[in-house]
């Protein structure tokens, strides 16, 4: 042993102090490595009954939680029955318009105006606020205590009284009837940003935007289209739901399926670039399509979808 001692001594040029300590390392380790099996222990069995039943309880809580923010979102936004009743507009505060169906955000904008222009002094004024839907006022209409028109203003005087004027009291009297102006409906796939800027809430951009958004699609075949069009308020539309209608006559303009290039496809609202890209492909591996139903064989494209496009496309 003290042989075998020494001869590590030498190899390693170690003190006497650094044998003791390699010594003392070499018995760590080994101790280290041997520990697990000194100290095993059988494995318990994982029951996870426990743990599931947790997970559930907080699956529970999550989904009722969920379904009672769900139902304050809905009872904080569902609109209230519109309770009709004879009324000056003169006379409602916030709380009363909102009982009439518009929201607060539009009842203040109504008591500005009235603070602005002084009073209401017709039904006509009324229909001049912005973002009051054309459809409720249609329906406030019969209830409104004031006059359809405002009334021309008359000077009276007593008829005891001496006139006194520097005109002739048996001047001629000249008046001109005032010409009411009624917007007229158009045809949507003809009226240009001119017509369209009639619609109150329909500005340069907005009007552009419609036209570009007919011309890229090729025409409109539903005045409910209209809807798409991006930044078009609900009041708005509705409006031009109203006054805008659709030629009898009038087809929008189509891409043939087996000739239209990927450009063209891509640019057509209805499709964009993905969908392109599969229909170019699909014919490319079938050939030509033999109709426009073939579409629903692309398995990207669902029913909604091919539903819009459908009136936008043919074969040959």
């Amino acid at each position: 042993m003290n042989r075998l001692l020494r001869a590590l001594q030498d190899f390693f040029s170690f003190s006497q102090r650094e044998l003791k300590q390699f010594f003392i390392l070499i018995f760590l380790m080994v101790f280290i490595a041997a520990a697990p099996f000194l100290f095993f222990q059988d494995d318990v069995p994982y029951d996870p009954t426990a743990d599931q039943q947790i997970l559930d309880s907080l699956v529970v809580q999550l989904d009722t939680q969920v379904e009672e923010a769900k139902a304050e979102r809905a009872s904080a936004y569902k609109r209230k029955p519109i309770r009709l009743y004879r009324f000056n507009p003169n006379d409602l505060t916030v709380e009363q318009w909102q009982e009439l169906g518009v929201n607060k955000y539009i009842a203040q904008r109504i008591l500005n105006y009235k603070a602005k222009a002084g009073a209401f002094k017709s039904k006509a004024q009324l229909q001049k606020i912005y973002g009051l839907p054309d459809s409720l006022f249609q329906m406030w209409y019969p209830y409104i205590n004031l006059p359809d028109e405002s009334p021309g203003y008359a000077y009276n005087r007593d008829k005891g009284q001496p006139f006194s004027s520097s005109y002739p009291e048996n001047r001629p009297k000249t008046e001109y009837p005032r010409k009411k102006w009624e917007l007229q409906p158009f045809d949507l796939n003809t009226a240009d940003t001119t017509e369209l800027k009639q619609i109150r809430g329909i500005g340069s951009k907005l009007s552009a935007r419609i036209v570009a958004f007919r011309d890229k699609m090729g025409g409109f075949h539903s005045v409910e289209q209209v809807a798409e069009v991006y930044g078009l308020a609900p009041e708005v539309v509705d409006s031009v739901r109203k006054y805008g209608f659709i030629a009898k006559a009038y087809a929008p303009r189509k891409l043939n399926l087996n000739t239209a290039t990927f450009d063209e496809l891509r640019q057509h609202p209805y499709i964009g670039y993905g969908l392109a890209k599969a229909i170019v492909n699909y014919r490319t591996q079938h050939g030509p399509y033999p109709n426009v139903e073939e579409l629903r064989k692309i398995k990207i494209l669902d029913e909604a979808k091919f539903q819009k496009m459908q009136a936008y496309l043919f074969t040959q």
